[in-house]
């Protein structure tokens, strides 16, 4: 690491060097260029940039030749006008008109300018000032005034006029922008050039920073804790570029409860800030570095906190309503008691407050793995509700492209509307828009196939029908031995018909109609969700066989029907007692023996039989 520290480095050229770690605290660097140079993690702590003596009096001298010469140019279009004005022949033949409409063009230009500063707001009253000036014209005794009174006015308001907008850009009003962008562009010449450099995590403590171009540099997680005078520094497009800003990330404590609704905050070094009670709506939060900041009762709502580093910041009673996470963005040693999920109450007054009883809190660390779990998710939207069989297909075809989700992976089932939100746990650093997309597609798929067969089996019927319709026919079935009549009143034939072929997708399809018939539970998954969830698993379970699938399958069904009818509760106990037996003769790690595992004590306990 080289160490500048205390040095006079006035004037010297850093261009294009390596200076990574490199200490300049208290070093005297005006007039010093480091353009391209790679100063990642420099310390400039205490440090004086600016300009050096020889470019100040440059600077003052070059100020005067401009200034003199713009007035001297002022002085003549201003003279030769008021000559014209003032001409006998002007006041003779159009009389004091003119004198009227220039003293109003002149102080609506005054006015405007004081009022709105120098923006596009401003210039566009003037413009239309000048296009009605002489449709306010009044006829009043102009003539008593003369000339030199009507230069000596316009000379004195346009002096006060530059003292106010020197004053205001001073004072950095937004309004006066562009002044204020011109004098530092202008100021920064010969002063301290970062442009183009690298300060990722460079330290700017206490420094001095008049008159010094950041231009293009790379600012990301720069440390500017009671920097001075960074308001005339040059900083092009960066977030130093407004006001608030730049005061947030110099003084301590100037964000408690101060605005940043959509405030540009990436990169931005943030360790140690006072933001209680502030609003960052829908604010840029990416790639920031939080470590300890003070976020109680923020408003985070909608916020983007992409690879935000939130470490050790003090969370409880923040706002999160739909703000942009993911597995990038750092909870370590995060102290939070509670937060909510709502900005504005909902319908029954609740902000829906985390954890929800109003008497208990997180505990120390619960709040980084309850959001590091949501984090690790896929939601997936299925329209219309689940079907079953396409569900069964697309999970089976997640499940062999991705040999660590399971069907315990699957967190919930949420009703929303006529659709159904599947949530599933996926481990850290998946490609989730690659599961999502993998699972709709094959889910897609098959919907269509099965909507296809359904058509198909519809042609197949009506022509069977119109066939029927033309030939109708009779079967009488006569049965005789000798002259004996058989008169039994019943005959029970009893058989084991072997070799046949099992249809499971008629079996599980007459499964999904009673299945189907049940309520769903409108906030959280119910009865009918784990049923779908089990259906599946049972279809998907590659150790079960087809015989094996479809005892299962009725077994479900049997539930189904038993909390439709609760005088089949008996058959729903035998049910789950027959899938307990099943699952007993698979293999510990076999996907059905888990999901059974978490989901029959749920089905039980929602139809109201003993918990197995």
């Amino acid at each position: 690491m080289q160490d500048f520290s205390g040095k006079n480095l006035c004037g010297r050229n850093f261009t294009g060097q390596d200076l990574r770690g490199a200490n300049f605290s208290n070093a005297d660097i005006r007039g010093a260029n480091f353009s391209k140079a790679d100063l990642s993690r420099a310390n400039f702590t205490g440090a004086k940039a600016g300009l050096q003596k020889r470019w100040l009096f440059a600077q003052l001298v070059i100020s005067f030749v401009l200034s003199a010469t713009l007035n001297f140019v002022a002085a003549v279009i201003n003279g030769a006008f008021i000559a014209y004005l003032f001409s006998e022949d002007s006041i003779r033949d159009a009389t004091i008109l003119p004198g009227i409409i220039s003293i109003g063009l002149l102080a609506t230009v005054y006015l405007a300018i004081a009022r709105q500063g120098l923006t596009t707001r401003a210039f566009i009253t003037i413009a239309v000032a000048v296009a009605f000036a002489g449709t306010g014209a009044v006829a009043v005794a102009f003539a008593v005034a003369g000339a030199v009174a009507f230069a000596v006015a316009v000379a004195v308001l346009s002096g006060l006029l530059s003292l106010y907008v020197v004053w205001r850009v001073s004072k950095n009003d937004e309004k006066f922008e562009l002044a204020r962008t011109f004098g530092v562009a202008f100021s920064s010449l010969g002063g301290t050039h970062f442009y183009n450099a690298d300060l990722t995590g460079a330290n700017f403590t206490n420094a001095t920073l008049k008159s010094t171009n950041f231009r293009d540099a790379t600012l990301t997680h720069v440390c500017w804790r009671d920097a001075k005078k960074l308001d005339r520094a040059r900083v092009g497009n960066s977030i130093l570029q407004h006001s608030a800003i730049r005061e947030l990330l110099v003084e301590d404590g100037y964000g408690y409860k101060k605005s940043f609704i959509a405030a540009n905050l990436e990169g931005a070094n943030l360790q140690g800030v006072n933001l209680e009670a502030a609003n960052l709506t829908r604010a840029n939060l990416s790639n920031a570095l939080l470590h300890c900041a003070n976020l109680k009762a923020a408003n985070l709502r909608e916020t983007l906190v992409i690879e935000a580093d939130f470490t050790g910041a003090y969370l409880t009673g923040a706002c999160i309503e739909a703000w942009n996470i993911d597995h990038t963005t750092k909870l370590d040693r995060v102290d939070c008691q509670y937060i909510f999920l709502l900005d504005q109450p909902n319908a029954l007054g609740s902000r829906e407050r985390r954890p929800h009883a109003p008497d208990t809190v997180f505990a120390p660390g619960d709040f980084e793995k309850l959001y590091k779990k949501i984090i690790n998710t896929v939601q997936i939207l299925m329209r219309n509700g689940i079907n079953p069989e396409a569900f069964a297909a697309g999970f089976q075809q997640l499940m062999q492209e991705n040999p660590d989700i399971t069907h315990d992976s699957i967190q919930s089932f949420e009703k929303k509307g006529n659709d159904v939100l599947l949530t599933l746990e996926v481990p850290e650093g998946t490609h989730k828009a690659q599961i999502a997309q993998s699972f709709e597609l094959t889910y897609r798929d098959r919907i269509q196939q099965l909507e296809a067969e359904n058509k198909q089996h519809l042609l197949d019927f009506k022509t069977m029908a119109m066939d029927i319709a033309k030939h109708p026919a009779r079967i009488t079935n006569v049965l005789t031995a000798g002259n004996q009549t058989m008169n039994d009143s019943s005959i029970n034939i009893g058989g084991n018909v072997t070799g046949s072929t099992i249809n499971l997708g008629e079996i599980s399809g007459s499964v999904s109609n009673v299945v189907n018939q049940l309520p769903s539970t409108p906030d959280q998954p119910g009865l009918k969700e784990h049923l779908i969830e089990l259906q599946a698993a049972i279809e998907t379970e590659p150790v079960l066989s087809l015989e094996d699938k479809a005892d299962a399958l009725e077994e479900v069904k049997t539930l189904a029907e038993a909390a439709q009818d609760p005088q089949k509760q008996g058959l729903g106990g035998k049910a789950i007692r027959g899938l307990k037996r099943m699952i007993g003769t698979l293999p510990d790690a076999a996907k059905l023996a888990k999901a059974c595992s978490k989901l029959l004590p749920l089905i039980a306990k929602a139809i109201g039989l003993p918990v197995p």
